[in-house]
């Protein structure tokens, strides 16, 4: 044989693998490819909207005075961050939405990584794929390739767009690529915890949870000067900390970039030192059966929502707790500072004046993870058709619709769960430092963004019976959406007709105000007819395999 007949096969084999590969890598961007591009819409979107609309809503109305006490209020800094350059659009548009921004980037980066990597191998859709040529590290770091390159496209879109916003470069980059780095270390943080972790739900959890304790640090090191240092331990804090179109500080984010790079580093390791389909932290084996509601159909729905029913409610109780010790230092505040609270009627909290009205516009934002909570519930049952979960369920006794209805049931009662704890975690806060709340008028305020809540849950089920690959997407909508719509309608000045269109336009400001029965009815007369032609579209359709 000459030396060109033995190099054939050998380049043949080169390049098969390499267009392994690659196949590896455009289906990593065939999963993600939309949610990539709705949140790079909302994140640059919002930005150059706050930037480019600065003027109009604040303009020369903030002297050093005003800037000043925002700055030493303890709340302020603890909600919204540190405010530093709040005389310039860049600088208000990165204390008003940078931190929100950075967390919706970070949860899609997180669950899209657990998603498409532990998701897809735990669903048997990676077993071919691991019987070629392709080994399981480079199948996990092509997939985690690709969610840190949209995390950066992100950044470089929300730089560009507050660029052209009229803002200074250099602070537009510092804020895009702090963004960005937000982006990359949860993605790194959630591909990790899927080779860590040897389900899909323990991996999101595990990173979902990292996540809410970074933001809890953040919050305590803004509110608290002594313990300013731990934002140091925060991806938000040292994002935070670069003091974008102020002092426009490069080591936040260089520490950021090392402990991003430091989790992608081991990666690669962890994924080889493990089985297909296994994790580092196997569960046990040889336990006892655990058959506690497995009874009946309904009973196993509650089973599958008590888990994450038990991490949402730690979470939301958590926040609302300190909602309720901040009552009366934020309303002091706004009572002494009525332009700013013009500003927090504009960005959608109207009557921050009292404690009843500060509970008011911190509850509308509960409807918010209540209605997500119960739309990404329903998700679970698209989910676990595609996985072919259901196949010998439904080739039993059990309908469709009832078992629908099941977990409709206890969807909707986990948001009433979730919207109860955070009524009570906010009454025990204020009555802890003599605030004027009482438990009633605490709870009602929580409970009134339950019609929200039942729109994301009808939504849910008309997109399992008509867009079943988009369930959590449209689920969401309502309630995320809807707050988004008012939150631009309010500061561009659109047409009345344009907020009329967001539910929060018809939900009352309770306990401040009386409940708006007519639209609470008007919502969730919308949300049964959604779920009623959702699960006649469930009934009809094939199930997905």
């Amino acid at each position: 044989m000459t030396a060109v007949d033995a190099q054939a096969p050998q380049a043949a084999r080169v390049a098969g693998d390499a267009g392994a590969r690659n196949a590896v890598t455009w289906l990593a961007v065939r999963q993600m490819r939309r949610g990539a591009l709705i949140v790079i819409v909302l994140v640059g979107g919002m930005s150059a909207m706050v930037a480019t609309t600065y003027a109009s809503t604040v303009g020369d109305a903030m002297d050093a005075a005003a800037l000043a006490a925002l700055a030493e209020n303890p709340a302020i800094r603890t909600l919204f961050g540190q405010p530093v350059a709040l005389d310039s659009a860049g600088g208000f548009t990165v204390w008003r939405t940078g931190t929100i921004l950075a967390v919706l980037l970070g949860v899609w980066a997180l669950l899209t990584a657990t998603r498409i990597t532990r998701g897809a191998e735990e669903a048997g859709h990676w077993d071919l794929l691991l019987a070629g040529t392709v080994p399981l590290p480079t199948v996990v770091m092509r997939h985690a390739t690709v969610i840190v390159t949209a995390a950066l496209l992100v950044g470089l879109i929300t730089t560009a767009a507050l660029t052209a916003a009229g803002t200074p470069p250099a602070g537009a980059a510092l804020h895009g690529a702090g963004l960005a780095l937000v982006g990359v270390f949860f993605a790194a943080a959630g591909t990790l915890a899927a080779q860590t972790f040897p389900s899909r739900a323990a991996a999101s959890g595990a990173t979902v949870a990292l996540l809410g304790a970074g933001l809890l640090l953040r919050m305590i090191g803004d509110g608290v000067d002594a313990l300013g240092w731990l934002c140091w331990l925060s991806p938000f804090g040292l994002a935070a900390l670069s003091r974008p179109y102020h002092d426009n500080r490069v080591l936040p984010l260089v520490v950021l970039a090392l402990a991003a790079s430091a989790v992608l580093a081991i990666t690669p390791a962890t994924a080889a030192r493990r089985d297909a389909r296994g994790g580092w932290l196997a569960p046990r084996t040889g336990r006892a059966p655990r058959l506690r509601l497995l009874g009946s159909v309904p009973a196993f729905a509650l089973r599958r929502l008590l888990r994450p029913l038990a991490g949402w409610t730690a979470g939301i109780g958590a926040y609302y707790l300190l909602i309720g010790l901040l009552a009366v230092s934020m309303t002091d505040f706004l009572a002494g500072n009525p332009r700013f609270a013009d500003l927090a009627a504009q960005a959608g909290f109207a009557g921050l004046g009292s404690v009843e009205g500060y509970a008011a516009a911190m509850f509308a934002l509960l409807a918010i993870p209540a209605g997500i909570f119960a739309a990404v519930h329903v998700a679970t049952i698209a989910a676990a058709e595609t996985d072919r979960w259901l196949t010998l369920i439904y080739a039993g006794p059990v309908t469709r619709l009832r078992l629908l209805t099941a977990e409709a049931a206890t969807a909707a009662t986990g948001a009433v769960a979730l919207t109860a704890t955070a009524g009570l975690a906010t009454w025990i806060g204020a009555i802890s430092i003599g605030a004027p709340l009482h438990l009633g008028a605490a709870l009602a305020g929580a409970v009134n963004v339950l019609p929200i809540a039942a729109l994301c849950l009808g939504a849910a089920i008309f997109a399992l019976g008509w867009l079943p690959r988009a369930v959590a997407l449209v689920g969401a909508l309502p309630a995320a959406g809807g707050f988004l719509l008012q939150v631009i309608a309010d500061s561009t000045g659109a047409p009345h007709w344009v907020s009329t269109l967001s539910p929060f336009t018809h939900l009352a400001a309770v306990p401040d105000a009386a409940p708006d029965w007519p639209g609470s009815a008007g919502m969730l007369i919308t949300a049964s007819v959604l779920s009623l032609a959702g699960a006649i579209g469930y009934q009809q359709r094939d199930l997905r395999t």
